[in-house]
């Protein structure tokens, strides 16, 4: 096999559960293959570089293996290699998401925390 459609690859690798799907993310904008957009009829082979976005995650793979089937998950793993870059990064964005979250504060202040913001508050107009 030498080349494959991407959104076959895309799927067979487990990046999407449906090929519909990774076609839609292909049309989107969210697949690069090389740094430039892509259809989804374009046929990739073996060491092009993918920039895939999901949610907030990007990743950037390798292809290393070409399959047009849909295996299992530790099959489809073997299909591409993760960057050292991209998975720093993305574990760095994770980290910053979730120290975020941390300082947001889900509940309304209680009466002594509103005492010491309209404490604050005074003293900073002074």
């Amino acid at each position: 096999m030498d080349k494959v459609r991407i959104d076959k690859w895309l799927w067979a690798a487990r990046f999407f559960k449906t090929r519909s799907l990774a076609k839609q993310a292909i049309e989107g904008g969210k697949i690069h293959a090389d740094g430039q957009r892509i259809k989804a009829s374009k046929e990739i082979s073996l060491g092009i570089t993918l920039t895939i976005r999901q949610g907030f995650d990007e990743k950037i793979v390798e292809v290393i293996a070409l399959s047009d089937q849909r295996r299992g998950a530790d099959v489809a793993q073997t299909l591409y290699r993760e960057t050292e870059d991209s998975i720093a990064k993305r574990e760095q964005f994770a980290a910053d998401r979730k120290a975020n979250n941390a300082m947001i504060q889900s509940e309304r202040p209680n009466k002594k925390q509103r005492r010491q913001i309209h404490k604050f508050i005074r003293e900073s107009q002074d």
